[in-house]
């Protein structure tokens, strides 16, 4: 890799509660994602971090000492800190075990929180900076930590959101306050709810509602990178990765992948959303977005799914769960505290594009928040009511903007995408697929050839968002499609739930109707059409060349789900425990299911040439899978080449992701050649970020 290539940012930095002016934020570092802090009074940045394979996790407390994430390339690793203006580098909690983070939290007192996990299980340690901390809580069930409260007392909890105990209030004490069900309605008070708390098994208005299942809101500090080029697709998330944002600075858990500027606690995300599907019948879910900010308060903010709408709701050690259904919305939101903790800012993720509200549950007031068209990475509101956001567009690339002066670091270098980005729906069997279209310069009377980028997730979807894939690929001549299937989200909970054809197949089959319609149109070329995705993804490229394969002229598969009951078999134990979830039982219980939806299956129907890249310690799409694939190929005779990056799954350094950018183009320009290519390299400038992760 000779050329530059950069990082951008998708979220904002975070800010220290008692000096605002000091702020810590990753951003780029020769192309890898490093930790920075920044002085908004003398706009200056400084470089923390400096490690290999980079550095995603970042956060700084109220005394200002910054703190990191350093993890090996499994992902497991410690937390670590050092003061803002510079100083040794020390041990966040001394003698805490390795392992993947799943969330920290700190409160002003200077309590520290931290959630890490293993193979087999996820500790809940507590403490203090730098000092050895007490193990709270050790379970075999995967769990986020999503918050503390201002006095440091109460913890919050979040497994799924569907699951009977959604969201657990603790103590610092390890005394369970309350137990927040995702599928059945109301409250499950602790054990402690006599003692320190006041008692309260009543649920407020959250009793009236149906029961649930979960489509997760995200955090409202999500994903802050992404890369040089873009490798289309997605990351997968891991099960575990479904808590929000903490007000009381809580730093998510989920591993960014290089790209994906993605959403906060009720969006379901790829920071948020699992890696695979929730079963299709889910009915209803809760998540946590984090306790108020407001000294004294106790207040948790939560969203929960009510039939088709989304609920703000909030929980209260005096008045336990509210939910407040005069503030619902029909799409997936996110939401965050306002820093006097008496209003909440909602962001509101719908057919592609962002909305921002701001609502005040005390008076029951709620109004829209101005903003540009297009999407919005991240928002948080500051004192005084002024508002913070990363805005973007296909055209455009992030730009963080404040309504106040107050300096902020750029999210990256700025650039047009060439061509016309527009929007087409197409009627499918349970309503319509919304699809982004990018189409290059005309220069010629026929159709271009198009590549369709596909989302993972699915529990995810594409946005009205810079994504520099599609940039290269549009420089290059090809048009550019992303189809926000059934099962994506944006577009409700019907939507995100209907999987008619069942797994896999009914996202094939909105692609395919997508492809048609366009031909149709006349917008693309009905005899050079290609596929591109990553992790589910590139799942679903398998699965469209193998079941329908007269339609695709070539492939490119980035760490795919490959062969459904060995990645089961060899992946963690939170995705095999979704996997269970998605099929209705295991492959032994079910192995219709399981093989029904399962690339391998269909290998030898596959027709058109196909690139698969892979990792070599990958957990999530697991090698071996990959491989038992590729042989099958080679059985069959089918035309494919390969590659295979020594990382995990995500990463935080640009390097292998535009090594697979590079490669996947010369594939498509080799198989899928367009009608024209302008002269010069056929991607954006040089040191440019984007969304897709590797």
């Amino acid at each position: 890799m000779t050329e530059p290539y950069q990082v951008f940012r998708g979220a904002l930095p975070d800010v220290c509660s008692n000096d605002p002016s000091r702020m810590v934020f990753v951003g780029d570092a020769d192309g890898r994602c490093e930790v920075f802090t920044w002085d908004a009074d003398t706009r200056t940045a400084r470089q923390v971090t400096d490690r290999v394979g980079g550095t995603a996790h970042c956060a700084i407390d109220a005394d200002a000492h910054v703190w990191w994430f350093e993890d090996d390339a499994e992902g497991n690793g410690r937390w670590w800190f050092r003061a803002f203006g510079g100083g040794p580098r020390l041990p966040g909690l001394p003698g805490a075990p390795a392992g993947q983070p799943r969330g920290l939290a700190i409160a002003p007192d200077g309590t520290v929180a931290a959630a890490v996990a293993d193979a087999d299980t996820t500790t809940l340690l507590v403490g203090r900076r730098g000092r050895a901390p007490r193990t709270l809580l050790r379970r075999h069930a995967p769990f986020r930590l999503a918050g503390i409260s201002a006095d440091g007392d109460l913890l919050a909890l979040a497994t799924a959101p569907g699951d009977d105990a959604a969201v657990t209030v603790l103590t610092s004490r390890g005394e369970t306050v309350a137990v927040l069900p995702g599928r059945g309605e109301g409250e499950v008070p602790g054990p402690s709810n006599a003692g320190a708390l006041p008692e309260d098994a009543g649920s407020g208005e959250g009793a009236a509602l149906s029961r649930a299942e979960r489509t997760t809101p995200s955090s409202c500090r999500e994903r802050s990178y992404a890369t040089p080029l873009g490798a289309g697709g997605h990351a997968r998330a891991d099960a575990d990765a479904d808590a929000g944002d903490a007000s009381a600075r809580t730093v998510t858990a989920d591993t960014p992948a290089l790209g994906r500027g993605a959403e906060g606690p009720a969006i379901p995300g790829p920071e948020d959303a699992p890696a695979r599907p929730e079963e299709p019948s889910a009915t209803a879910r809760l998540w946590c977005l984090g306790f108020s900010p407001r000294p004294g308060d106790r207040d948790l903010l939560l969203v929960r799914e009510s039939g088709r709408r989304y609920v703000l709701a909030t929980w209260a050690p005096t008045a336990g769960a509210t939910s407040h259904l005069w503030c619902s919305f029909d799409t997936e939101i996110t939401a965050r505290w306002y820093p006097d903790g008496r209003a909440v800012l909602v962001r509101q993720e719908r057919h592609g594009r962002s909305l921002l509200h701001r609502v005040e549950p005390r008076t029951r007031r709620r109004t829209i928040v101005p903003t540009p068209v297009g999407s919005l990475l991240d928002a948080a509101p500051r004192p005084g009511g002024a508002l913070h956001y990363v805005w973007t567009d296909t055209a455009h690339p992030p730009e963080v903007r404040a309504t106040d002066a107050t300096p902020l670091p750029p999210a990256g270098p700025s650039t047009v995408v060439p061509g016309h980005h527009t929007d087409l729906w197409t009627p499918v069997p349970d309503g319509r697929a919304h699809a982004l279209l990018s189409l290059p310069e005309r220069h010629a009377v026929v159709p271009p050839p198009a590549v369709f980028l596909v989302h993972g997730g699915p529990a995810d979807h594409d946005r009205d968002a810079y994504d520099a894939t599609v940039h290269s690929l549009v420089a290059s001549g090809y048009a550019v499609v992303r189809v926000n299937y059934r099962g994506s989200t944006g577009y409700g909970p019907n939507w995100r739930r209907a999987f008619t054809d069942g797994v896999g197949h009914t996202q094939v089959r909105d692609l395919a109707a997508v492809r048609a319609e366009l031909v149709r149109r006349r917008l693309i070329s009905g005899d050079a059409t290609a596929l591109w995705g990553v992790s589910w993804g590139a799942y679903l490229v398998l699965l469209a060349l193998g079941t329908r394969p007269g339609l695709w002229r070539a492939g490119v598969a980035v760490k795919p789900v490959a062969d459904w009951v060995a990645a089961h078999r060899s992946t963690t134990p939170a995705l095999r425990a979704l996997d269970v979830r998605l099929f209705g039982g295991t492959p032994d219980e079910m192995p219709e299911r399981y093989a029904r939806s399962s690339p391998l299956t269909y290998a030898a129907d596959v027709a058109a040439p196909l690139l698969v890249v892979g990792a070599t310690k990958d957990t999530k799409c697991p090698p071996g899978q990959i491989r038992s694939y590729l042989e099958a190929l080679e059985r069959a005779g089918v035309p494919h080449e390969e590659m295979w990056l020594d990382t995990g799954h995500d990463g935080y350094d640009g390097a292998a992701h535009v090594s697979v950018l590079r490669r996947s183009l010369r594939f498509l320009h080799t198989h899928l050649p367009a009608a024209h290519r302008p002269a010069g390299p056929q991607r954006p400038p040089a040191r440019l970020g984007g969304s897709r992760s590797h």
